[in-house]
């Protein structure tokens, strides 16, 4: 599908912990990303083991402009220059939602260039397509963030169809409350990477956290809660207590780390071929985009599957791992053209609709 050159679009990201802004060029082929400002909130949070949402959008309304600002310097760019805005609606904390919103509707509008509200767990897959070549389409699209485990499948960049989705906790969550479980801190998936290279991947069996049922279902809680046994011991009773686990030493926490994170890819692997085999027309490309994409692990994986099934695998780089405002930007670049300002009367939402299966029009502001 072409698309016409030159376009400038400014993208605003704001729906968690971090403060997002990016400038990226729509070619007539590939998306160029001018610029990528992440202004982030981790030392903030780390003290409570998570975010906290009240801290973050107040973090957010201080740093908005100036993170802005810097996105168009870097990109050596005017706002006269920019040819429309693009930013995150949902999902995430509705508090940090707004603040990013606000901003986008008010440049819009004192600029007179269109906005494009677009979907956070969407633009993640949209991630893929930045500093490279458009790909082949159909493609089967894969989110693994700390909110969503979803699988797409894609007839073009901006037509997301749900085919999979998890049912209780998130592959980012679970990673996260492993890390809490083995007293390694937070932000937990990548300290839990980091203790499973030295680590037995074998050394525990945990269940699957794909469902073998019809569709593309996954359940990381039960392999949360096996991790839990495995860690501290199985609940007994009064009548017949149950024997200790093992002391958590060095040399445990790094098995357990490594059998979680085995277990939790392979289930991964095993939506993908269930996807695979629903997914009509054979894809010629999978696309991956949310924050455990990062994982290398995971990475190895999702390439060998791809290269044993004759699919390109495209993920990130790691700049685009996390959330960013350039998936934002480059996303609402590819949205058809908007008149004028646009609609200015849509909302911020904390839930997707489009990786929970729901179509129709979005509310509007009253």
């Amino acid at each position: 599908m072409p698309y016409a050159s030159g376009m400038l679009v400014l993208g605003i990201e704001t729906s968690c912990d971090e403060t997002a802004a990016s400038v990226v060029e729509r070619t007539a082929g590939a998306l160029r990303v001018r610029s990528n400002v992440v202004a982030s909130q981790e030392a903030l949070h780390a003290p409570y083991g998570g975010v906290v949402p009240e801290l973050a959008s107040r973090a957010h309304l201080a740093r908005i402009v100036p993170t802005l600002e810097r996105a168009l310097k870097d990109a050596r760019v005017r706002w006269s220059d920019l040819d429309r805005i693009g930013v995150a609606r949902c999902p995430g904390l509705i508090g940090s939602l707004l603040v990013g919103v606000s901003a986008a509707k008010g440049v819009a509008w004192s600029l007179g260039k269109p906005v494009v509200p677009v979907d956070h767990v969407v633009a993640h897959l949209a991630a893929c397509l930045l500093d490279r070549p458009m790909p082949a389409w159909p493609a089967l699209g894969l989110v693994a963030s700390g909110g969503h485990t979803s699988v797409f499948r894609l007839d073009g960049p901006t037509e997301p169809h749900l085919i999979g989705w998890t049912i209780d906790d998130a592959i980012g969550e679970a990673f996260d409350k492993a890390a809490a479980l083995l007293g390694l801190g937070y932000p937990g998936g990548p300290r839990v990477e980091r203790e499973a290279v030295g680590g037995d991947p074998h050394a525990v069996r945990l269940p699957s956290a794909f469902l073998r049922r019809e569709g593309v279902q996954f359940s990381f809680s039960g392999v949360k809660t096996a991790l839990l046994y495995a860690a501290r011991g199985v609940p007994g009773t009064a009548r017949r207590p149950a024997p200790a686990a093992p002391p958590l030493t060095p040399d445990r926490v790094r098995d357990l780390a490594a059998s979680f994170q085995h277990a939790a890819v392979a289930s991964i692997i095993e939506g993908l071929d269930a996807a695979l085999a629903q997914s009509g027309e054979r894809p010629r490309t999978l696309l991956v985009g949310g924050g455990v994409s990062a994982n290398k692990a995971l990475r190895c994986a999702l390439d060998g599957w791809a290269q044993a099934h004759g699919i390109e695998c495209r993920v990130p780089s790691m700049a685009h791992c996390i959330d960013n405002a350039a998936m934002i930007a480059g996303l609402a670049a590819l949205m058809p053209e908007a008149d004028g300002i646009g609609d200015l009367g849509f909302v911020a939402e904390p839930m997707s609709r489009i990786a929970r299966g729901v179509r129709g029009p979005t509310r509007r502001a009253s």
